[in-house]
């Protein structure tokens, strides 16, 4: 930590991925700035970014099928896949250049090399998951896509699903692609900022963000208690950027800037399987996504995962969802109601009239018994046993409620929303998945948003760590196969998940 001044370049709220990602973007293109991040927890990583709290898939559409949507005509809607894979792509380069660059010493500590496959079962989900591998398939981003649909196949390729299993009896389906990643954003963002430190920016702990004003001359004025020492004081910002997870709602409504209207937040809790029989964690290595139950929300996808936890290989299946008004898992129970304004109001209203559906499923979540998870579960492995098992609370994560132009007031997103103020001096982040995983990209669209007149000096930089920056590698196969290649050099990944010699 260095000595803080009283005037500074750039706070950032919160010490997780997005923060630790925007930090070290910016020290990276203008070293001389002054750069503070504030953390209200005694270290980084322990809310949103947490191994424990987030599902640890580099989303990429490889597996998630809520990705992709079938027309009225029947054909194939990829465009949502294609873009959120192009943003993994992203992350993947920015990581790749600091570890070749001696700033990231250990990506085997925060990714691994993990199948990314789809599991359905019943004649209509098999045909819309053929139809999504032949759309996907013509874009080379999903050209290493398998599917199959015979028992011999499956039974290599998830053993332990497999097991039990009357595969004869029903129509069943999967796709496989090896170019999939297990991402611990936690062991990644602490090994962002300590290389942020390194090169001069300054990380507190236990500093809380009270308020927030903009001066006159548009620079901020940001309120902060010294949690250990128990006292406040003010630092003088430039630029302010809220990456605080579920607690950026609040902190944005309190600097009033226009933006900050008609936004609303609904907390959802989550819970996951976790297996305790490692015979049973060896049996399984891919991540394994399924289809929501019709009217549930996309969140409630479930998944079997294979993670890469503290250097050892776990298994973990859900999510469950639970219901908290807080809006971390270390917060308030006011939390949600505070958030509720007179500019919001109305928008909040509208939310709870539309999303029938959402309350529904989340009321039935909460009535799940330990034994109606366990069943849920053996729709994926037949033959587990509620003895291998045990329930882990995983993290808060809040969906943004706003009006939109297309679908009225009170819409709930399910994905990541970024908001700046029209100056330029300020920028929020809130949201969900597929967040962490987005980072690199989502940081570089606040950077363009925030800092236009840098652009054209920082253009050949970018470049330098993101080489496929403003070009669709969906555009340029030739490029998307070198970048690959050197990406997973460089990321130590290969197919098996081992480290490459």
């Amino acid at each position: 930590m260095n000595n803080l001044h009283n005037k500074t370049d750039v706070v950032l709220i919160g010490g997780g991925i997005m923060s630790a990602t925007l930090g070290v973007l910016l020290k990276e293109l203008k070293p001389e700035w002054d750069i503070n991040v504030f953390e209200r927890l005694d270290t980084c990583a322990k809310e949103s970014s947490n191994v424990w709290n987030n599902a640890g898939t580099g989303h990429s559409a490889l597996c998630e099928l809520n990705y992709t949507s079938e027309k009225a005509d029947g054909t194939m809607d990829i465009t949502k896949a294609i873009k959120i894979n192009e943003q993994f792509q992203v992350s993947k380069q920015f990581w790749s250049y600091l570890v070749k660059s001696g700033k990231l010493p250990e990506p085997e500590a925060f990714i691994h090399a993990v199948p990314h496959m789809s599991f359905v079962t019943g004649d209509r989900n098999v045909k819309f998951l053929e139809s999504r591998v032949k759309a996907l398939r013509e874009n080379v981003l999903f050209s290493g896509m398998d599917i199959a649909d015979d028992t011999e196949t499956l039974r290599q390729w998830i053993p332990l699903m497999m097991e039990g299993r009357q595969a004869d009896s029903e129509a069943i389906a999967a796709t496989r692609d090896e170019s999939g990643t297990d991402v611990n954003f936690g062991a990644l963002t602490q090994q962002l900022l300590e290389q942020l430190e390194a090169q001069g920016g300054s990380i507190y702990y236990e500093h809380e963000v009270k308020t927030l004003s903009q001066n006159k001359d548009g620079s901020w004025t940001v309120k902060i208690r010294d949690l250990k020492e128990d006292k406040v004081f003010t630092v003088e910002s430039k630029f302010v950027f809220i990456g605080a997870g579920g607690a950026s709602l609040p902190l944005l409504q309190k600097t009033g800037i226009p933006e900050s209207k008609h936004i609303g937040g609904f907390p959802v809790s989550g819970l996951f399987l976790v297996c305790q029989n490692d015979d049973v964690i060896q049996k399984h290595k891919a991540k394994v996504y399924g289809k929501a139950e019709v009217g549930a929300p996309p969140m409630s996808v479930p998944h079997l995962d294979t993670r890469y936890i503290d250097g050892k290989r776990s298994l973990l299946f859900g999510p469950f969802a639970g219901f908290s008004p807080k809006f971390l898992k270390t917060g308030s129970y006011l939390d949600l109601f505070k958030s509720i304004k007179p500019n919001n109001l109305t928008t909040m209203l509208a939310a709870g009239a539309k999303e029938m559906d959402l309350t529904k499923y989340l009321v039935s979540q909460l009535l799940l018994s330990n034994q109606a998870r366990i069943a849920d579960l053996r729709k994926f492995v037949p033959e587990a046993k509620a003895e291998d098992w045990k329930v882990v609370v995983a993290g808060q994560r809040v969906q943004v409620i706003k009006d939109t132009k297309d679908k009225g007031k009170g819409t709930l997103q399910f994905g990541t929303e970024v908001i700046t103020s029209k100056d330029g001096t300020l920028a929020a982040l809130l949201g969900a998945s597929p967040g962490a995983s987005t980072a690199v990209a989502v940081m570089l669209d606040i950077i363009e948003r925030t800092f236009p007149t840098y652009l054209s000096e920082w253009e050949p930089k970018i470049k330098e760590m993101i080489p496929s920056y403003g070009i669709k590698l969906t555009d340029n196969v030739d490029l998307f196969k070198k970048i690959s290649k050197e990406v997973a050099e460089n990321l130590k990944l290969n197919k098996d998940g081992t480290l490459l010699s």
